[in-house]
């Protein structure tokens, strides 16, 4: 039973930056170095950007090592199997309070985001923050949940994503907004589209 008042703990999966792994669709469209320079700053600049007293912080790295940018409370390997493998590791040996799990795809993730994941699940045990290709940016959990979170018959890296890991919960899970990923050059200029309008709106109000 985790202690009254236990603190979350916000797990973020990324990537080791290198040129050439990862970001493959991004890379067919702007090249390897590009999407390579641009993974590196988005990445830095969010786990930058979630630095907060209200939530231990951990990066689980795939790759060699981690970026010498990023800074976490811990930096650990994301260990080995399948994405389901890898996120019922994260949750469960974390298990002892909520549980918010991120990945670094999505630009738009702040903190005021993960705070309501963890507001969300007072009332539910589960919240989910949709994608806008199918997929989820965010999955949180009670510590009675993340105990035993299995994750079982999802299509990972598809349109079916999202709903398959509803289901694998039981369908009792709070959603959250939905945000857009950055896995294709489409999906970029559609997000740098989506800042400009914003900061025009900004300077007009």
């Amino acid at each position: 039973m985790a202690a009254k008042g236990q603190r979350p703990t916000l797990v973020i999966f990324a990537r080791a930056p290198a040129i050439g792994i990862g970001k493959t669709r991004l890379a067919r469209d702007v090249g390897a170095v590009e999407a390579w320079r641009i993974y590196r700053a988005m990445s830095s600049r969010l786990i930058r950007s979630l630095r907060d007293p209200r939530w231990r912080l951990i990066i689980r790295v795939a790759g060699r090592r981690a970026d010498p940018l990023w800074r976490a409370d811990t930096l650990e390997a994301q260990g080995r199997g399948d994405l389901g493998a890898r996120l019922r590791s994260g949750f469960r040996d974390y298990a002892a309070g909520p549980v918010v799990v991120i990945g670094t795809d999505a630009p738009e993730v702040a903190p005021a985001r993960i705070a309501a994941s963890l507001r969300a699940l007072r009332r539910s045990g589960a919240a989910i923050g949709p994608a806008v290709d199918g997929g989820f940016w965010l999955l949180a959990l009670s510590a009675a949940r993340a105990r035993h979170v299995r994750l079982k018959a999802i299509r990972w890296s598809s349109d079916q994503t999202l709903a398959d890991t509803v289901r694998s919960l039981g369908g009792a899970v709070a959603r959250l907004e939905t945000l857009q990923d950055i896995d294709s050059g489409a999906d970029l200029a559609r997000w740098r589209d989506s800042q400009r309008s914003a900061r025009m709106s900004t300077r007009r109000a």
